[in-house]
């Protein structure tokens, strides 16, 4: 009898692969469909790698508002003198105002480092609310609890670690402080190097417009000689040529002078192209030199420089930091105490209160060596620390010897390009009488005239080079004003002209 064979149904579910495949194409699809986020409005990446970002539209509140003049200088903008222009860089400069900020980041740690010698007090609180339901005969409760709890923590003594903490703090302020001074006084120099660099362009500039006066004086006289005569057409040759080079140079300082104005007013935190001139200083002798002795401001730097002593703070911090990781190894001593009050609030109010009291003695045995190690990290910072302040010191004693003898040596250019700038003139002078009386060749004039231009520009960089080398010996002195102003005894002979 044959036996009745049950229909097998084919398996029409999805295989596991092909339910992964749907998956992830799915997901693929879902991705493609919410695209790149956006990003106020725009695309978060370009549409393709070779394509630019398009960025959104800036807001109003990401553009800094600009730099403006203090309304005191803004109505003599037109004659500014120098201490106008350090009184708007130092308002402008931002590393002035970071330096400030980092300042009083400091003051607030070293405030917050000072509250580890008083006792901490936290106030805890806790409703507890509980609800049963009847059952096994017993009928349903409702409770309510509050828990206030007052929490009392001091540490009495610890080895000298808290003390050494707030020492350091301490110390952090004190470099920081300095650190700031430091920067009001670079940028009181960046400042006083643009300014004498613009006023020396532009008194170069003046000069070579004499200059071209001349040559083109020379180019008149050539020809008229040449016309009758008395001159050949290579003495016109010569002059023109002398006129061209006189305009090729007076347009070289032109373009200088505009690019040294606005180096001027970056330093004073201003857009290159905002208005404004200097007041030239009437009085432009410059004194021959300075009385002190070179080991006097050597003494003198190495008391006063703002930044020495940062450094010097800074090994303090260091020093007192490895106080804190001696202590970790040291027992510690600290009180505490709690109190609490327990309130039933369902029906009647029930007190009950309860506190302890405890004397905490801790004395660590053993870490892994880890405590060993913090206190030579500690105490390896610290001659780092001093050896770098070391290192620094040596650093300011040559820089002031080196302004000190670049001062003397512009002393001596000042002299002698006084002396070059009156033969020279004296030497055209000549040149020029000899010519107009016929005695004289054109050459010898364009030769003692080129000399006299070469002296002039010789005698304005001596000159302002003389008041550049000043303001960095007093920089490096570290005594110099924010008015630009220097506290070393500048000599100057009775005449007020150098010796």
């Amino acid at each position: 009898m044959p036996t009745h064979q049950p229909d097998v149904l084919p398996d029409r579910r999805p295989s596991r692969a092909f339910r992964l495949e749907t998956l992830t194409a799915l997901s693929a699809g879902l991705i493609a469909a919410c695209g790149t986020p956006g990003v106020r409005g725009v695309a978060g990446t370009a549409p393709a790698p070779n394509v630019f970002w398009t960025p959104p539209p800036a807001r109003r509140a990401d553009a800094p508002a600009p730099a403006q003049l203090p309304p005191d200088v803004a109505e003599r903008v037109a004659q500014l003198k120098l201490a106008d222009v350090i009184d708007i860089a130092l308002r402008n400069n931002a590393a002035t105002g970071a330096a400030w900020a980092d300042a009083r980041a400091a003051a607030a740690s070293y405030g917050a480092a000072q509250g580890q010698y008083y006792p901490t007090l936290s106030l805890d609180g806790t409703v507890t609310a509980i609800k049963t339901v009847p059952s096994a005969g017993r009928l349903a409760t409702k409770q309510q609890f509050l828990n206030p709890t007052l929490n009392l923590s001091w540490l009495l003594f610890d080895f000298g670690g808290r003390s050494g903490s707030i020492g350091a703090a301490r110390e952090a302020l004190l470099a920081a402080d300095w650190t700031h001074n430091a920067t009001l006084q670079n940028v009181v120099l960046d400042v006083e190097q643009a300014y004498f660099d613009y006023l020396g362009t532009k008194a170069l500039l003046g000069a070579q417009q004499t200059t071209l006066k001349e040559a083109q004086t020379n180019v008149e006289a050539a020809e008229q000689r040449h016309n009758v005569g008395l001159a050949t057409i290579a003495d016109v040759l010569q002059a023109r040529t002398a006129l061209s080079q006189a305009r090729l140079s007076l347009e070289t300082t032109e373009g200088r002078l505009q690019t040294t104005r606005g180096a001027l007013a970056l330093s004073m935190g201003l857009p290159a192209n905002v208005p404004y001139d200097l007041a030239v200083p009437s009085d432009t002798t410059v004194p021959p030199g300075i009385s002190d002795s070179v080991d006097a401001l050597i003494e003198r730097a190495v008391r006063e420089r703002p930044d020495l002593a940062a450094e010097r703070a800074r090994v303090a911090a260091a020093r007192a930091r490895l106080s804190v990781a001696r202590s970790q190894a040291l027992p510690s001593l600290s009180v505490g105490g709690t109190t609490a009050e327990t309130d039933f609030l369902n029906g009647r109010p029930v007190f009950r209160n309860s506190y302890t009291a405890t004397v905490t003695l801790s004395i660590p045995l053993f870490s892994g060596g880890a405590q060993i190690y913090d206190v030579k990290a500690a105490g390896a910072a610290a001659d780092a620390a001093a050896l770098r302040a070391h290192g620094f010191e040596q650093l300011v004693i040559y820089q002031v010897f080196n302004a000190y003898y670049a001062l003397r040596t512009a002393n001596q250019q000042v002299r002698t390009g006084a002396d070059l700038l009156a033969s020279a003139t004296q030497s055209e002078q000549v040149a020029l009488g000899r010519y107009r009386a016929g005695a004289g060749s054109l050459l010898d004039l364009l030769t003692a005239q080129a000399a006299l231009a070469s002296a002039r520009a010789d005698a304005i960089a001596a000159r302002f080079s003389w008041y550049l080398a000043l303001a960095q010996l007093t920089h490096d002195t570290g005594v110099l004003g924010l008015d630009g102003g220097t506290p070393l005894h500048v000599r100057t002979d009775s005449t007020g002209t150098p010796k």
